[in-house]
């Protein structure tokens, strides 16, 4: 079985694989979602080994946390690792906010929605234009020591933000951007978190779908649809990723498994990701994500799909 990772240098220790939970209560974010297949989604993810829920104020305005807090009441809540985030301030039409007041208002409120007394993790979901990125962590580190929060974590921020958030050696996580097809963060940053201890959470691990193997060439997206406004769907990029994916299924067939479980488990085995959280709409891809969990990839076929999308 694939051991438990350790969050930073804290005390918080997940499965390598969690769930990302925007499809659970996301309203704002996705159409027709129903809130019962979202707790069950929930649900099939604590019965099916995953510890880690990753979620945020952003996914529905709140009503994601809700749903998580309503599935938690039938859980032993210390086998739970719960992630959120906030940043956007309803106060100010949604504007970011990273002042010491504001996220420790948004723990309360978090705790309030999720109905528990501590989160695991807390991020800073994205940086404002003006609060010093210490004095914003220096807050966060106030709620750890006073047993609200475990662990502090930063999201979409720069290295360099990164780095004065961290001037006092309290950033834990990280989670950014990154997959196959989108690696910028191994130039710099992947060697300053290991550098510092700070573990590292990729988010968009799928690419929107595109590292599934469910889209094939020709397909067209109408104007309405957003990935005919994203480059990674487009002309030449879309083709050269959909030619890369199809070599995934032959490595796929040789597991017997699916594209989508030898990516994650492909981020399993990577050293500088700690968990890897795919998102699901339904209960059967959170079954299917767990699988990846039993796919061990050899290190020559790891080094495969490394030079494949290097």
């Amino acid at each position: 079985m694939t051991k438990n990772v350790r969050i930073g240098k804290t005390e918080v220790y997940s499965t390598p694989i969690g769930l990302g939970t925007n499809a659970v209560g996301g309203h704002n974010l996705f159409p027709n979602l129903n809130d019962d297949t979202g707790k069950e989604i929930v649900r099939v993810a604590l019965t099916n080994g995953i510890t880690l829920l990753d979620t945020a104020f952003a996914y529905g305005m709140g009503r994601s946390e809700e749903l998580i807090g309503e599935v938690l009441k039938d859980f032993d809540r210390d086998q739970v690792v719960i992630a959120t985030k906030a940043a956007h301030d309803p106060a100010n039409g949604g504007a970011f906010n990273n002042t010491p007041e504001f996220l420790i208002h948004s723990v309360d409120e978090a705790l309030r929605r999720l109905q528990t007394d501590y989160i695991d993790i807390f991020y800073i979901h994205f940086p404002d234009e003006t609060t010093p990125k210490n004095e914003a962590v220096a807050a966060l580190q106030k709620l750890k020591e006073a047993g609200k929060i475990k662990a502090i974590g930063v999201s979409n921020f720069s290295l360099s933000q990164i780095k004065e958030a961290n001037q006092e050696g309290y950033v834990d996580i990280v989670e950014d951007e990154y997959s196959l097809i989108h690696r910028e963060a191994e130039i710099e940053l992947f060697p300053y978190l290991k550098e510092n201890q700070i573990s590292f959470v990729p988010y968009f691990p799928l690419a929107s779908g595109l590292l599934t193997g469910k889209y094939e060439q020709g397909v067209i997206f109408p104007p309405e649809d957003l990935r005919s406004k994203k480059p990674d769907f487009q002309g030449e990029r879309f083709k050269t990723i959909i030619d890369k994916v199809s070599q995934l299924k032959l490595i796929a067939a040789d597991y017997n498994t699916s594209v989508a479980a030898i990516v994650v488990a492909w981020y399993i085995k990577n050293p500088f990701v700690d968990v890897v959280i795919p998102g699901a709409k339904k209960p059967e891809q959170v079954r299917n994500n767990v699988k990846a969990l039993t796919v061990h990839l050899t290190a020559e076929d790891y080094q495969r799909i490394d030079s494949l999308f290097s």
